[in-house]
């Protein structure tokens, strides 16, 4: 019942088709953008190193 009563008051009733859209592109560049972070030779050669010295600590 106060669910209803505050969506009728609050007017907004959730994204249109168009905001979806947006959102997933923007999602999706951001993924994209991550993605190519990681895979350069800087951001691995740091993981793998990272990877190594916790390995060396637990062995």
């Amino acid at each position: 019942m106060v669910v209803r009563r505050w969506r009728r008051l609050s007017g907004d009733r959730g994204m249109s088709t168009a905001e979806y859209a947006v959102g997933t592109i923007a999602a999706a560049a951001f993924a994209t953008l991550l993605f190519k972070i990681v895979q350069s030779p800087e951001v691995h050669t740091m993981l793998a190193g990272i990877i190594k010295k916790a390995l060396q600590m637990a062995g």
